[in-house]
């Protein structure tokens, strides 16, 4: 269940952009903080239990109240600049309290890395946390002077756009570094 939960709140996420700038003009605020409230209190009940699941899902449910409660169709358009935060403070807080979140991922599939390669897992979180930072702040200038036009095409397809092409970039830089091994 925490896994099509988890789902639900990925494609929520994904499609966000694209709900509020086609459906602002037949749904109130209100029912998107309802309906993306609803996901996150899913998620609290049923995913982890660890502290960063938990005050990220309170964030966000907060956010998804204060959407209700307020009503503002502004308000909408907050919430990439919530999960841009969400990550950067997942990735960022993972460098000083480690294990960086790159190293983690890496050793899922190779538990016993080369100090090496955790050097470079620790930049490439770093490249991650300065990746999330400029994405909340570009998301957070587009909210308050664009139009919803740009803000939907930046958080919709440009941001994700810019992710792939990050991934893709170190995908390239990870094998010629291991190749050096």
């Amino acid at each position: 269940m925490s896994r099509l939960i988890g789902l639900g709140l990925l494609l929520a996420g994904l499609l966000y952009p694209f709900a509020v700038y086609l459906g602002m003009e037949h749904f109130a605020p209100w029912q998107f903080g309802l309906l993306l409230g609803s996901l996150w209190l899913a998620r609290a009940l049923t995913g982890g239990r660890d502290r960063g699941s938990r005050w990220m899902a309170a964030m966000a449910i907060i956010f998804c109240l204060l959407l209700a409660w307020f009503d503002h169709p502004g308000l909408l358009r907050w919430y990439p600049v919530l999960i841009s935060s969400f990550m950067l403070g997942l990735f960022g807080l993972s460098l000083k309290y480690g294990p960086p979140v790159a190293e983690r991922l890496a050793r899922l599939s190779e538990p016993d890395l080369p100090e090496k390669a955790i050097r470079y897992t620790r930049q490439v979180t770093i490249a991650w946390s300065l990746f999330f930072l400029c994405n909340g702040a570009l998301a957070a200038a587009l909210t308050l002077w664009a139009p919803l036009s740009w803000w939907t095409l930046y958080n919709g397809l440009i941001a994700y756009g810019l992710m792939g092409l990050l991934f893709a970039i170190e995908w390239l830089l990870r094998q010629r570094v291991r190749g050096r091994r």
